[in-house]
């Protein structure tokens, strides 16, 4: 029994180590102006806060990352063949931001459905990065963060995705 959990124990220390380093050595946020065509029109300003959260003060709307990461098993024949680590953000209306951190864990709960449901479909298999294979998953995504927040949820942005294969 030891030895079956032994990788998953081993690959659940070495993606939490990797994290935790990531954060420590991930750069301060800055204020950055994007205006790509230089065309005298008025810029668009990304607003960084210190929870990584980004604000577009043109459209009004909100970015907000939420505040861990999800961890998804890939099993195959009844074995853990692989670990999927995603990252997520969600796009907002102005005034979003409250709601959805007050309904995180019913979307946590959610999202974690849908990404398992995914993963059990075979969708991080392969060329799991895949545009179709994406889409689909963001346009899923989207729907359960819509029904559970509201009309107030624009969309759902993959911020990060990695897999990491056991054994």
């Amino acid at each position: 029994m030891i030895k079956k959990l032994l990788p998953v124990i081993l690959a659940l220390i070495g993606l939490g180590g990797g994290i935790g380093v990531g954060k420590m050595l991930q750069p301060p946020h800055q204020v950055v102006e994007l205006n790509p065509c230089g065309d005298g029109q008025v810029p668009v300003q990304m607003a960084a806060t210190d929870t990584g959260e980004a604000t577009a003060e043109k459209t009004g709307n909100e970015y907000v990352k939420l505040n861990n990461q999800f961890v998804i098993p890939d099993v195959q024949d009844e074995r853990v063949t692989a670990m999927i680590v995603v990252a997520l953000s969600l796009e907002v209306e102005s005034g979003g931001r409250e709601l959805v951190y007050q309904q995180e864990p019913k979307l946590r709960d959610v999202f974690l459905q849908v990404l398992f449901d995914h993963a059990n479909a075979g969708g991080f298999r392969g060329t799991f990065t895949d545009s179709r294979n994406m889409t689909d998953l963001r346009n899923a995504l989207r729907e359960v963060a819509q029904k559970t927040v509201g009309d107030k949820v624009l969309d759902v942005l993959i911020i990060d995705i990695v897999r990491q294969d056991i054994g």
